[in-house]
C-alpha cells in the first residue's frame, strides 16, 4: 500500500539508498553501495538466509566480480563443488555441451554452493564498511511518496511499523515483489512449459563426478553435485504437478530409476512428496524499471527461466550496472534523475531479453517437444557434433557462465574497510 494518501509518516531510520531484498542482487548491490562511501541499508524479510530450494550456482561472471573486489580466494575457501564441465545424456548418449576450461575469467568453473553460504559472505564483507546497515526481520509492506515521487518504504518488524525514508530506493525482492506491486508495475509474462520438482537425493564416492542432466522421451532430469548428496531437479509439464503426485510417490521413484540407475538404491529416501518442492516456472520481465526515486533489478525486474542456472548470475550483473552507473550520483549530484535510472534499464534489458530469447527457444523447440514426447529419444545431429569437435562446447560455455554482456565492478571503493583500518 503506498502512504501518499496518508502524508509523510515519521521517518524512524533514513539513507541515501534503500535496497528492498537481501538476495544476490540485493546483498551485492548494498555491498557495492557501501564500499563506495553511499550510505545504504539493505532490508530483509526473514530472520536469515537459511531457506531451500534457492539456485545454489555461483556462475565465473560472479566469481570474477568477487575477483574485481579481492574477495575470491577468501570465498573459495568456503566449502564448495566445482562444475569445469556440463554434461547432458539424451536416451543413451552422453554429450559434452558446455567446456569452462576457455572462458576468460580467474575461475573457469561454475562453484556450487548453498546461497546461504554466498549471502552471508557478503554479508559480512558489508558489514565492515561503516556506509552498510542489515535490517533483517523487516517485511517491506509500502511505498512512501511525495509529488509523484519515492521517498523511502514502510516496513513491518517484530517492534511494530518502521519507516525509512530514502533518496533511492531499490527493488530487489524477487519475483513477487512487494516494491514493483506498490509501484504500479506490471510485467510481462513471457511463458514457460514447465515446472521443477526440487529435491535431495544422497550421493555415493562410486556416482559420478561431474553436474549433468539426463532427457528421455516425457521427462528430464538435472543432477547437481552438492558433495554429500545430489540436488535433483525433475523437470515436468506446467500444471502436471497434482497428476503425478495423484500416482503417489512411486511413481516418481520408478522414473528417476529409469532416468539414472544408480539412483535406484536411494530413491527410497523420497518417502512422500512433503520431501518434494514444486518450483513454479515463471519467465517475464518489466516494460519499465523505473519511476521517479524507485528502480527495480533482478527478478524484481525480470524473472528468469531455470535453464542454464543464469538468473543469480544475471540479477548479480544487474547489480553490478547499478552501483557503476548510480555510485557518483549518489555522491556527487543528489538525487539520481529518472533519466539517470533510465541508464541502468539500458544497460541490461538488452541482455535481459537476449538471454531470455536464448532460453524461449530452448524451452519451445528442446523442453515442450521432450516432455510431449514418448518412446526413446535420440540427441539431433548438430548436438552430436558436440561430441566430436569440443571447440562447439565454448559458445555455451560463454553464455552460461559470462552472459551476453558480462559486468565488472567499476564503482569506486572510497569507503574505509573497519577491518582492514584495524590490521
Amino acid at each position: 500500500m503506498n502512504e501518499a494518501a496518508q502524508g509523510n509518516p515519521r521517518e524512524n531510520a533514513s539513507c541515501r539508498c534503500c535496497v528492498v531484498g537481501g538476495g544476490p542482487a540485493g546483498m551485492m548491490l548494498g555491498l557495492l553501495l557501501a564500499r563506495a562511501g553511499i550510505d545504504t541499508i539493505v532490508v530483509e524479510k526473514h530472520a536469515d538466509f537459511l531457506r531451500d530450494f534457492r539456485g545454489d550456482t555461483i556462475h565465473p561472471s560472479t566469481l570474477e566480480a568477487l575477483h574485481d573486489l579481492d574477495f575470491l580466494d577468501d570465498f573459495l575457501r568456503l566449502p564448495h563443488q566445482e562444475a569445469r564441465v556440463l554434461e547432458g545424456r539424451i536416451g543413451d548418449v552422453t554429450i559434452p555441451l558446455a567446456d569452462f576450461s576457455h572462458v576468460r575469467t580467474h575461475a573457469k568453473f561454475i562453484a556450487l554452493m548453498p546461497q546461504w553460504d554466498f549471502l552471508d559472505f557478503l554479508a559480512e564483507r558489508a558489514k565492515r564498511y561503516p556506509s552498510f546497515r542489515l535490517k533483517m526481520s523487516t517485511a517491506v509492506e509500502g511505498l512512501i511518496e511525495e509529488d509523484g515521487r519515492v521517498v523511502g518504504v514502510t516496513a513491518r518488524t517484530q517492534e511494530g511499523v518502521l519507516t525509512i525514508g530514502a533518496d533511492l530506493t531499490i527493488g530487489a525482492d524477487g519475483r513477487h515483489s512487494t516494491v514493483r506491486e506498490a509501484a504500479g508495475f506490471a510485467p510481462q509474462d513471457i511463458g514457460a512449459p514447465m515446472d521443477v520438482l526440487w529435491f535431495r537425493l544422497s550421493r555415493r564416492e562410486t556416482d559420478p563426478l561431474e553436474t549433468f542432466g539426463r532427457i528421455d522421451a516425457g521427462q528430464i532430469l538435472v543432477l547437481i553435485n552438492r558433495g554429500q548428496y545430489w540436488q535433483c531437479g525433475y523437470v515436468i509439464a506446467k500444471g502436471s504437478a497434482d497428476r503425478l503426485k495423484a500416482l503417489g510417490i512411486g511413481a516418481l521413484r520408478e522414473r528417476l530409476s529409469t532416468l539414472a540407475p544408480f539412483l535406484a538404491d536411494r530413491v527410497a529416501e523420497l518417502d512422500s512428496f512433503d520431501a518434494v518442492k514444486l518450483l513454479t516456472v515463471t519467465v517475464d520481465r518489466l516494460p519499465l524499471w523505473h519511476r521517479p526515486g524507485l528502480l527495480c533489478i533482478g527478478d524484481a525486474a525480470h524473472a528468469m527461466s531455470p535453464i542454464g542456472g543464469v538468473g543469480i548470475n544475471l540479477a548479480i550483473q544487474d547489480a553490478i550496472a547499478a552501483a557503476n552507473l548510480l555510485s557518483e550520483p549518489l555522491l556527487d549530484q543528489g538525487i539520481p534523475t529518472d533519466e539517470t535510472l533510465a541508464k541502468v534499464q539500458a544497460r541490461r534489458e538488452w541482455p535481459t531479453k537476449a538471454t531470455q530469447a536464448i532460453q524461449v527457444f530452448i524451452q519451445k523447440n528442446m523442453v515442450s517437444r521432450v516432455l510431449a514426447g514418448s518412446g526413446k529419444i535420440k540427441p539431433p545431429l548438430f548436438l552430436r557434433l558436440f561430441i566430436y569437435l569440443p571447440i562447439l562446447r565454448r559458445l555455451p560455455a560463454r553464455i552460461i557462465g559470462i552472459g551476453v554482456r558480462p559486468e565488472r565492478v567499476a564503482a569506486p571503493a572510497r569507503a574505509p574497510n573497519s577491518v582492514a583500518a584495524k590490521s
